[in-house]
Formats: structure tokens, sequence, C-alpha cells
């Protein structure tokens, strides 16, 4: 019987090519669409899990509020790690990470860097608690002295053949000679050491033997031992505060106690997170990775569901606006004995035969769509292909897809009445149009709240682009690894200042686009109590800083080198000032304290006020920040007067190249630098207008089989009004606004929801655009339009037909 019903099956799709072409294609989209999400989706949660005893390793880091600044950190300070070790049974091992960003590696008989964007520095367990085997070297020895190194295999075949490559020596930054001891495989593109390259033995570097409490820079993780509890452990953390956190700060702050520390509302709070929960779960300072987030997982989620619904009322629409043209045949096959159980089982055969013909276009799609879409999200996602799982979930998934989609026209049909489709009575029946209504509503509000978001997305990018930062980010370019050439990086920057392209250029690590940061916790006068202690951002700057970048200095003056005296002065923001409470005219002259690189407590005069300029993301607020002079710069930042960028970086390379000959040009733009900070945003936007068009597609084709199933229900009627008088237009219009009735009642529905749903999200950011009625407006207008255009087609055949034709309808 099987065979039998696959062959009818076949037979009734090819009879009536046309709505099996959109059946096919509606439900291949909706697969489709599902399937790149759920690649996606599989690829975020199962972030880290490579790890061997991934379960059991989890990250230290920090809550911190202290002179008026709260911030969060994945970073804690360098003896936590060992700390830990010690005073508590329940950490079987511990490791850390300093993380470094760039740096450059040359063999030590060449002048010809290779540069590298991610590297750490690591302690020796790194290896041991990860699982991470080596494909050369010694897990015990790798990392352990200092000036040791590992790489991973890319990088290390920059320079040799893996299996020669140990015990061979680089020159790290054109400074330290550094010893390679191991290498490994690349690392997984889904772990939180994505894209690291060189990995340097904590022991090269000097401050992770300090016992220094009161600074966080070092990513902490430690292993637990089985069946820890942690919720247990995370409330014993609170007695480092008082061990060792509260007598380090009393060394700044003579007059704090525990009791006053804990009283006020400053606070340190150490816990902990899972490793397999950093990713989805985590957005502090300093992370190693850039992470994701679990809101972008759960829309996601819900519009792979929505589409694969959306494709299976499609069908449903379809399937039943169709029945009809089949009732006599429902009709002779109970006359010759079928019962209602065969019926559904032919049905459902034809569902499942059309739901495998799309998986199989669906595959298509995906297979030509994967490298756009990975484009798209910044993944390099690959079809599992040799996956035996994948293609079992895929098959199951199908028929599930097909039983669902084919259960309510099979049900439908075979409820006819024997009697009444022989005569043709069912043709008056309603065939369910109250469900196939609520269906189409339901695919037209989905269809309106994607549309919405798509919208305010884009306008909340418009917005970050357009706003007043505070600052020039156009046309600033940014020549990197300045320090390369150390001295002479002031006659590098003199030499970039008497180009004729160029308005000005500055030395420095710190630019309101991601680059280098620095806190510091400073005092009024020469108090040293906390309720006096101010939190803010310490920059290094020189004396062009400003005018190059184009602050605005609202009090005072700007660095002067006719005042020596600048060197002990500083220039603060507004924010900074508020959180002081004084004036701006008051401020100036005012002497603030800080504890130096040398643990002594120095002096500062603040000089001017400049205007806040957000130097951080616009989801967060602008932070206290306070400007000094100093000659530690990474890069130098050039103005450019003109827009002929490619003249001017060959002007500025000729003369990078005569002064660091054999050093890598690396630079790029500071708008570019901006750009990018709002990666996952702009990633974001276009996935919802892919997965946008994609629903609205969906929805017409299942208007577009409403439509269909109406004008077949009213033939007749059509044929007497015109016999009447009617006209093509008033037939149209009658036949049209019940569908528009229809997209009326969704845009009720989506218009608050995607109001609701919309504004949640733009919680996130501390600046924002206010979702204008325009935006719901637009998107309700938009469907209407969509619906008409879909309708008028069927509405228009309908009623160009010859009047005898339709009376003479059975």
């Amino acid at each position: 019987m099987f065979k039998n019903y696959i062959k009818i099956a076949w037979r009734n799709l090819k009879k009536q090519p046309f709505f099996t072409f959109l059946n096919i294609v509606g439900l291949a989209f909706g697969i489709a669409g599902c399937l790149l999400i759920s690649l996606y989706l599989y690829d975020e949660l199962h972030f880290d899990t490579m790890f061997k005893d991934a379960d059991r390793i989890h990250r230290v880091h920090v809550d911190i509020k202290f002179g008026g600044e709260e911030n969060k950190l994945a970073v804690v300070t360098a003896p936590m790690a060992s700390t830990l070790q010690q005073d508590f049974a329940q950490v079987e091992m511990a490791t850390r990470f300093r993380t470094w960003g760039s740096i450059l590696l040359r063999e030590t008989n060449t002048e010809v860097n290779v540069k590298e964007l991610h590297s750490t520095y690591a302690d020796s367990t790194f290896f041991d608690m990860f699982g991470i085997e080596l494909l050369v070297g010694d897990v015990k020895n790798a990392l352990k002295d200092p000036n040791s190194l590992v790489l991973t295999k890319t990088a290390v075949e920059k320079h040799f053949k893996i299996n020669e490559a140990l015990g061979k020596t680089l020159v790290l930054n054109n400074k330290d000679v550094y010893t390679i001891t191991g290498v490994i495989n690349d690392l997984p593109e889904n772990s939180f050491l994505r894209n690291h390259t060189t990995f340097m033995s904590m022991a090269s570097l000097p401050n992770s033997k300090e016992i220094n409490w009161v600074s966080n820079n070092f990513a902490t993780f430690i292993k637990l031992k089985p069946a820890t509890n942690i919720e247990d452990f995370n409330t014993s953390l609170a007695s480092v505060v008082n061990n060792y956190v509260i007598p380090a700060i009393q060394v700044y702050f003579p007059g704090i106690t525990k009791d006053d520390f804990h009283a006020s509302e400053n606070y340190m709070k150490f816990s902990t997170m899972s490793l397999k929960d950093i990713h989805l779960h985590s957005n502090r300072v300093a992370e190693i990775s850039p992470n994701g987030t679990i809101q972008n997982i759960y829309i996601l989620s819900f519009i792979a569901l929505f589409l694969i619904v959306l494709a299976s009322v499609n069908f449903m629409n379809l399937s039943t606006a169709q029945s009809l043209k089949r009732s006599k045949e429902v009709g002779i096959r109970k006359t010759l004995g079928s019962d209602k159980l065969s019926i559904i089982k032919q049905f459902l055969t034809e569902s499942g035969v059309i739901s495998f013909i799309s998986l199989i276009l669906a595959l298509i799609i995906v297979l030509v769509g994967l490298p756009f879409f990975n484009e798209l999200t910044d993944k390099n996602m690959s079809f599992p292909y040799s996956n035996p799982l994948f293609w079992i979930t895929l098959i199951i998934f199908t028929l599930i897809l097909a039983l669902f989609s084919g259960s309510y026209p099979a049900f439908f049909m075979s409820n006819f009445s024997l009697v009444k489709t022989l005569k043709g009575e069912n043709k008056n029946n309603k065939g369910g149009l109250g469900v196939r209504n609520l269906l189409v509503v339901f695919q037209f509000s989905i269809s309106i709240l994607l549309i919405i978001s798509t919208l305010v997305v884009f306008q909340q990018l418009k917005f970050i682009q357009n706003k007043d930062l505070g600052f020039m980010k156009d046309q600033v370019l940014i020549v990197d690894d300045v320090y390369t050439i150390g001295n002479k990086r002031q006659a590098f920057k003199e030499q970039i200042q008497q180009l004729s392209v160029v308005n000005n250029a500055t030395l420095s690590s710190y630019f309101p686009t991601p680059s280098n940061r620095s806190d510091n916790t400073f005092n009024k006068d020469r108090t040293t109590d906390q309720e006096n202690a101010v939190s803010m951002q310490n920059w290094r700057v020189d004396h062009d800083y400003i005018s190059t970048i184009g602050l605005e200095i609202i009090a005072g003056r700007n660095f002067d080198k006719q005042f020596k005296t600048d060197s002990t002065s500083t220039i603060i923001n507004e924010s900074a000032l508020a959180i002081l409470g004084m004036p701006a005219h008051e401020i100036l002259g005012t002497k603030l304290s800080r504890i130096g690189a040398n643990h002594q407590r120095e002096y500062l005069t603040v000089i001017g006020v400049v205007k806040n300029f957000h130097f951080e993301s616009l989801r967060e607020d602008i932070g206290a920040l306070s400007l000094v002079l100093g000659n530690q710069s990474n890069a130098l930042a050039i103005k450019l007067d003109t827009t002929d960028y490619i003249s001017s970086v060959t002007k500025i390379k000729s003369i990078w190249d005569k002064i660091a000959p054999g050093q890598p040009f690396n630079y790029y733009f500071m708008d570019a630098s901006f750009n990018e900070s709002y990666k996952a945003e702009q990633q974001l936007g276009s996935v919802f207008m892919i997965f946008t068009s994609i629903s609205i597609l969906i929805a017409c084709l299942g208007l577009f089989g409403l439509a269909a199933f109406n004008a077949e229900k009213r033939t007749k009627e059509i044929g007497v009004r015109k016999v009447l008088g009617a006209s093509i237009r008033q037939i149209s219009y009658k036949l049209s606004i019940d569908f528009l009735k229809l997209v009326g009642i969704a845009i009720v529905i989506a218009v608050p929801l995607g109001w609701y749903v919309m504004n949640r999200w733009l919680e996130d950011f501390s600046y924002r655009i206010e979702i204008s009625w325009t935006v719901l407006a637009f998107a309700s207008f938009l469907a209407i339009i969509i619906s008409i255009v879909t309708v008028s087609y069927q509405s228009i055949k309908a009623a160009v037909v010859n009047p005898i034709k339709s009376l003479r309808t059975e």
C-alpha cells in the first residue's frame, strides 16, 4: 500500500505543478533558514566544551565598587591563583593568563618581523588544566622557564618546520630573545582562546610574581575537585577580601578598617563562572576574547522556530486551498471502500514526499548560502557531512515536519461527507476558514515583528554612527607598533607632522576606540580616606593629543611644552569633575594624589577639564578620565588633512621604511575601529534582514494560497456580481478587503509586541534611540503593501473570468 501511496502522491504533485512548486519552495526556505540558524546555535552553545574536564573548570572574576566607579572585571590579582590553591581544599589546580595583544616575532639572524595579533602570557599549568597536547615538546617543561614560548602550528610554520622548531629562538618585539619549548595545534574557533597563536611563559613577566592585591590584570582559571558545591565555594571567597585585599588597601588608605569598608557603599566581591558559560553569559571588562550573548541565542532560536512554523502553516494553507479540487477524489475513494485512516495516510504520504523534496532543495540552499552566512556571522562553520547523528536528526525532523504540516489538510479532507463530495456540496463548506485565517494572522504577525526588529537595529546603528562622540574619528590614521622603533618615535612623529597631507599627530597607547586601558584611584588633596577616593581611567598622552583627537577644553588649558611642571599635571573630564563635586573653574589648581608605578603616592595638579567624550561603547555611561603626560606609546595617531588616503598612506609608509627598515607597517583608521566595536549589532541587523525576507516570502505564499482558496469558493458569486454590473475593480476590492482585515489584526498584535521586545533589546545601550511611531507605521504600511500585491493577482485573475464560465461551475 505504501508503494501505491507514493505513486499516487507523485501523480497528484505532477498534476498541479504550480502549487506543488509553491509548497516545496516555501518549505525549503523554511528548512534552510532553520538549518543555518541551527548550525550557528550549535556552534555558540558548544563553546569551550572541547577542553578536558570543562565542566569542572571555572574562571574567577571580581565586582568592584570604589571611588565612585563600579566595575565588573574578568581579571583578578596576580596572587589569587596561588592563594586559592593554598587556602581552598576544593581547588585541584589553577592557571593564569595575561593577555598581551599583538606582538612582533623574528628569527635571531633576520631583521624582518612577523606580527602575531593575539598573544598571552600563561602559566605552565595551562596545558595540563585544559588537556592540550603538544605536537612537539614536553608538557611538564613547556612555559616553565622564563623567556620560553609555545606557538601554534600556523604561527611556528612562519619561521621553522614543526619538527625543527624545538629549541630555536625568536626575538620578541625587537628586544627579548625567547626559546620555543613547544608547538600545539591551532586552537578551536569556538574556544575562548580562538585566534591566540603565541603563549609566553608567565615566569617572564615580573609583575606576575608580585603580591599585589589592588591591581587586577590576570585571567585566572581554577579546576575544582569533583562534587564541589560551587555556591558554597563562591560564598567562601569572601574570606579572600578580609584576609588579603583589605590589608593591602590599608597600605594606601591607612584609615580603612574591615568594618568601615563593609559598612561603606564600597565593595569587592569575588565569584566564579563555569568555563562553558563564559561565552554566552559574560560581558565583563578585559575578556580574553569577544563573547556572544544568550539574548541573541534566544532571538535566533525564536526566529528558527518561527520560520519552520511559518513554512508549515504555509503548506497547510496551500493544501487546503486545493482541497475543493480533490473533494470528488475523496468521495470516490470512500465509495470504493477506502476508510478514513487510508485517506489520512494518502495525504500524509503526499506531505512526506513534499517535505523530503523540500529537504533536498533546502540542503542545496544551505550549501550555497553557508559561505555567505559564515562571512556575515564571522564564523567558520562547516556542513557536518560525516556526522551520522546529524543525518538521523535531520530525517526525524523532516518526518515530524511532514506529520505536522500534513496533519490538518489530511484530517480536514478525510472528514469530507461522501454524499456531499459526490454532489459537489463541499464547495460551500467553509473548509476550516477560521483556522486558516488565524494561521495567516500568525504568519503576518511574525513577519511584522521581524520587520520592526530589523528597522530598530539599523536605526540604532545609524544613531551610533552619527552621534556626536566628543572626538573626531574621521580621517584619523593610526600607525600601530611604533614601540618597535624605540627612541626614534619622536623623530618619526615630527617627520610625519611635516607632511602637507597631515594636520597633526600624537603618540599614545590610549584612544577612544578599542585600545589600551588603565585605571587608577585618585584622592583629592592629601586625603587618603575611601570617602574621597575617585576611581578613573588614567591615560598617558603627549602634548598634541587633545588637538589631534579633537577634544574640547571647557576650563583651563592644554598641556604646554613651555610649562615644565606639566609633567606632574593632569587634565580630567566632566565625569571626573562630577565625582569630585567641584565646579570646573574651582577644580583648576587642585592637587590629586595617586599610587604610582613605584607604589609611592604621587601628586598631580589639575590644569584643565575636557568635555566628556565617548571612550567606551555607547552601551556604557561615560566614566571618569584623567590625562597625564607620558612617553610609553604603542601607536601614532595622525589627523589627515586630505581624503586622498592611498597617497597619504604611501607617504607615511615611505618615512616608516626609512626609520624602521624591515619592520612591518601596520595601520588602521579610527572610524573603522569604531565601527568594528559594533560588529555584533551589525551582524544581528543583517541576520534579521535575511530571515525577515524569508518569513515575508513564506507569509506571502500562505496568503497567496488563501486567496486562491477564497477565489475558488466564490466563483459563482463573482459570476453573479459581474452579471449584475460589478466592475473588475469592485470585485477585486471585495475579494481583497477580507485579507486586509487579517493583516490589520496582525498589525494590532505585532506592533505593541515589537515595541516591547526591541525596547528590552535597547536597554543594553546607555545611549539609544527612542522607537519612533514612524518605525511602527512603516512596518505596518510595508505589511499592507506586501499583502495587497500578493492578493491582487488572485483577485484580478478571478474578477476577469467570463461570468458564463463562473455560473457553469459546479
